[in-house]
């Protein structure tokens, strides 16, 4: 069993001189020299704090004059990682409540050299974490850079849980009370923040990649399909894409009540008196709140269907096309479920999405026989990992490639965390790899374990692929010469990389056909849309 070490911060040799310095024109910022090639800017704000009455409400953009004032002609230090959003429960003895609600932040991770004007392509990375939890510290770029020291990568704080994504249907027709979906409209605010800032990093706000695992994934779908996003991104890449339902308001009324009450601002007289006090309660209140166990059908704080910034569910929509028009690399890994654990398939199904009704769990019986599994935890894994997980890979990398032939890439990634003894590639497994051997804990801590050289070039591997399709739109440009060629994902042929891990000199990467069982299975989840909510 490998040691796995905790560090909160850059576990780098962290330098500063005047070449960490940037200047956005209202402040001035000092950053890490964590290799001798690459910046670290960390904590720099894009919004202002969503605290007291800008609680649940749509961030607003950042007030530049007042942090100029506030820096005084001084340059600022942002040497160390911000305070994470604050973190609901992952249910695993954790109490939730860590962070802050002043964590509207950026990291931005920049070659040394890197000038205005240099047009270097952007990577925005959207964390996952179920929209409940995550801290950017978890998944540092600086060893991205140093090994590609030609793009500029930004990783993004949003408000998480119910201080993302508290709903009410009343706020769509009286936003004066608070705002739906106000974590995802973070996100879109850091976006605009890139257009106007990259540049002074040596970024091109003209070719912005946006990349996500998970939630982040979701996020990523969603902004395909959301409004309000025209010319804020050109590319994206997609990681195990979380298809989870989004309800309408009403249907999470009762979840804000049960909140409301929890955090003892229940059976006030209006609307607007429950929210005035929700606004004055402490955190120590509410963080309590939102992880206590709620028995409704909608029992967890996510988007919304709100038919303003979501015109319609992300599925619908990209079926019908309505979705941005861009060069799109998609994935997920083997053998994820988010349903780990689960030994009947139609209990856990009814649990991720409230909507099925009796004659779709029959019909997914039919479509995941137990009798074409080994056990039924084989089934229910496979029947709830497609659906939460893995299909979006074929439903949104499908119309994408019918769309735009030639500009959708497709892998399955397939190397289990080494750390858990888990021999299945589960979900995340990728980010291991990826990050350095992390391993994401309780209330946004984080530990990172040795990585063998294998573990290493593998990564180096995974890494080049990613960066190449950020600077191309093709993973194939600039990948590693000992990579295989990275074929497109077609609506008939429908290949995709197998990524696995070789050796220190050669790759265990492979290409595969989709199977045509999967395909079909994939296609009746797709059929069940509607049901699904997503």
């Amino acid at each position: 069993m490998r040691l796995l070490v905790y560090t909160g911060l850059l576990s780098f040799l962290c330098l500063v001189t005047a070449d960490t310095v940037v200047d956005l024109g209202y402040a001035k910022y000092r950053g890490n020299l964590s290799f001798p090639n690459t910046v670290a800017y960390l904590g720099l704000p894009y919004a202002e704090p969503p605290v007291g009455e800008l609680r649940w409400r749509a961030p607003l953009p950042l007030n530049t004059t007042r942090v100029s004032q506030q820096a005084g002609g001084a340059i600022v230090d942002a040497t160390s990682y911000p305070e994470f959003c604050i973190q609901g429960s992952k249910g695993e003895g954790d109490a939730g409540g860590a962070g802050s609600e002043d964590c509207l932040h950026v990291n931005v991770y920049a070659p040394e050299n890197a000038k205005k004007g240099d047009k270097l392509p952007v990577l925005v990375y959207i964390h996952g974490g179920a929209y409940v939890e995550g801290n950017p510290a978890d998944w540092p770029f600086d060893h991205w850079i140093h090994q590609v020291p030609s793009v500029v990568i930004v990783s993004v704080y949003y408000r998480l849980d119910s201080f993302g994504f508290l709903s009410h249907p009343t706020f769509a027709s009286s936003p004066s009370l608070g705002d739906l979906n106000v974590g995802f409209s973070d996100q879109t605010a850091a976006l605009h923040w890139v257009q106007e800032h990259i540049d002074a990093f040596g970024g091109d706000p003209g070719q912005v990649t946006i990349d996500g695992q998970s939630a982040g994934g979701s996020s990523i779908e969603l902004h395909l399909v959301a409004s309000g996003q025209q010319g804020l991104f050109h590319q994206a890449i997609a990681q195990s894409v979380y298809r989870t339902p989004l309800p309408s308001p009403e249907q999470q009324e009762p979840l804000f009540n049960s909140y409301a009450e929890k955090a003892g601002c229940g059976g006030l007289n209006t609307l607007s008196d429950t929210m005035t006090c929700l606004r004055k309660a402490p955190v120590t209140a509410l963080a309590p709140a939102e992880d206590a166990p709620f028995n409704g059908s909608y029992n967890a704080f996510h988007p919304v269907f709100d038919g303003k910034i979501f015109p319609e569910r992300p599925t619908p929509a990209v079926l019908s096309g309505h979705f941005a028009n861009v060069t799109l690399m998609i994935g997920s890994t083997s053998n994820e479920t988010l349903s780990t654990g689960a030994t009947n398939l139609d209990s856990a199904l009814e649990s991720f999405f409230p909507a099925l009704t009796q004659a779709d769990l029959a019909a997914y019986n039919q479509v995941y026989p137990v009798s074409n599994f080994d056990n039924s935890s084989q089934q229910a894994r496979v029947g709830t990992g497609e659906s939460e997980l893995r299909c979006a890979v074929e439903i949104i990398g499908g119309a994408s490639a019918q769309r735009a032939p030639g500009r959708t890439f497709a892998y399955r990634y397939n190397t289990a965390n080494p750390t858990t003894g888990d021999p299945l590639v589960e979900h995340a497994a990728e980010l291991w790899m990826m990050f350095l051997g992390s391993n994401t804990g309780l209330n946004g801590t984080v530990t990172f374990s040795p990585m063998t050289p294998s573990e290493q070039a593998f990564a180096s591997e995974l890494i080049a692929y990613w960066l190449s399709f950020v600077r191309s739109g093709n993973p194939n440009t600039f990948k590693l010469a000992r990579a295989p060629t990275w074929p497109e994902f077609t609506t008939d042929g429908t290949q995709r990389v197998v990524l696995t891990e070789g050796t220190v000199t050669s790759s265990g990467s492979t290409v595969e056909m989709i199977p045509a069982a999967e395909k079909e299975r994939c296609a009746f989840v797709a059929s069940k849309a509607t049901s699904q909510q997503a």
